[in-house]
């Protein structure tokens, strides 16, 4: 049987540490979440494995590293509003809930959706939650959010889901080239919307999040 407890500190020590994922807070929820209660049981074997877990068709939960990376660019504080899109089975909204006041999570497929939210239910978490819709709208009805995670690679971030950033807000996803995908730091500071390359990483496509022709960053 999988000492999942130890496959969890090892996570933390061979691929978290390692690669500059160092935040005090963000290490103890990524050491805290129990990452198996949130995969299919064919796949709870290999829950801390240093790669993208396929839990539904073109559906994933993201490789802990490049996730790892990304919440700590984002810098998420204890007060924070926070829209965590394409929460697949809801791994991500779990570690979002215990850094942040609140956590809304878009689903777009309405069975994973339901699968994400009995999952957060049997984890005790209580400040997230999933709502079924078309992951390129994210979720106006409760912006703005003072943190956006897009949990997948991106052509392009469309301009209805920047809009639903607080001012001081940011935005982290993967940004896809022609070449290795490049996390990316959006941020809104004096309502106008910057953006920074952060580090490679290489993490499976979103659709609905296609390049649009003539769009330029």
């Amino acid at each position: 049987m999988t000492d999942f407890a130890a496959a969890r500190k090892q996570m933390v020590d061979s691929q978290l540490l390692p690669n500059r994922v160092t935040n005090a807070r963000l290490i103890g929820a990524m050491g805290a979440v129990p990452r198996e209660a949130f995969l299919p049981r064919s796949l709870r074997g290999v829950a801390y494995v240093d790669e993208d877990l396929q839990v539904a068709p073109g559906r994933y939960v993201m490789e802990p590293m490049v996730f790892g990376r990304l919440l700590q660019e984002a810098h998420v504080r204890e007060t924070d509003a926070v829209l965590d899109i394409g929460c697949a089975t809801g791994y991500s909204a779990a570690v979002l809930a215990r850094l942040a006041s609140v956590v809304v999570a878009v689903e777009e497929d309405a069975e994973t959706a339901e699968r994400a939210s009995e999952y957060l239910a049997q984890a005790g978490v209580e400040n997230a939650a999933v709502i079924t819709g078309p992951l390129s709208e994210g979720y106006p009805a409760q912006a703005p959010y003072d943190v956006i995670v897009v949990e997948g690679a991106v052509q392009q971030v469309p301009a209805g889901i920047l809009d639903q950033l607080a001012e001081g807000g940011r935005l982290v996803t993967v940004v896809a080239g022609r070449g290795i995908g490049k996390a990316t730091l959006f941020t809104r500071i004096g309502g106008v919307i910057g953006h920074r390359e952060l580090f490679d990483a290489g993490v499976p496509m979103l659709l609905g999040f296609e390049r649009e022709t003539g769009f330029v960053f």
